[in-house]
C-alpha cells in the first residue's frame, strides 16, 4: 500500500465522523432540541455518543464499531452518509459496556459513552 492510499484512508473515518457531526440538524420536539444524527458508533450491541473534554487513556484493541448510515434531510438524495467502519479500542480503567475509544490509531482515538 502506498503512502497516498495509507493517507486516504486515514481520513475516510474522521472524514465520515465529522461529516455525522456537520450534518446533524436539530428539531424541536415539546419544547426541546433534538439531534437527527449525532457523533454514534455500534459496538458489541451497545450504541454509543461522542463525549468532549474528558481525559481518558487508550487501551487494547478491542475490534471494530459501526458508525451508522446517517439521513437527517431525507428529501435530499445525495446527503446521506453511508455506514462505515472504525476500530475500537478499550478505554483503561473502564469497562467496555460503559465507554470505549474509536479512531484509526490510539493517537487519533475519540471518546464515546454509551447511551
Amino acid at each position: 500500500m502506498t503512502t497516498a492510499q495509507r493517507a486516504g484512508r486515514r481520513l475516510i473515518v474522521p472524514t465520515l465522523l465529522l461529516s455525522a457531526a456537520v450534518g446533524c440538524t436539530t428539531t424541536e420536539s415539546g419544547g426541546a432540541a433534538e439531534a437527527s444524527c449525532a457523533h454514534m458508533v455500534t459496538y458489541g450491541g451497545r450504541s454509543y455518543e461522542g463525549v468532549a473534554n474528558i481525559d481518558f487513556t487508550v487501551g487494547e484493541r478491542l475490534g471494530t464499531a459501526t458508525i451508522p448510515e446517517c439521513d437527517d434531510t431525507p428529501n435530499d438524495p445525495g446527503v446521506t452518509v453511508p455506514e462505515g467502519r472504525i476500530t475500537a479500542y478499550a478505554v483503561e480503567g473502564t469497562d467496555p459496556a460503559v465507554a470505549i475509544a474509536v479512531g484509526d490509531t490510539p493517537a487519533e482515538a475519540t471518546l464515546m459513552k454509551v447511551r
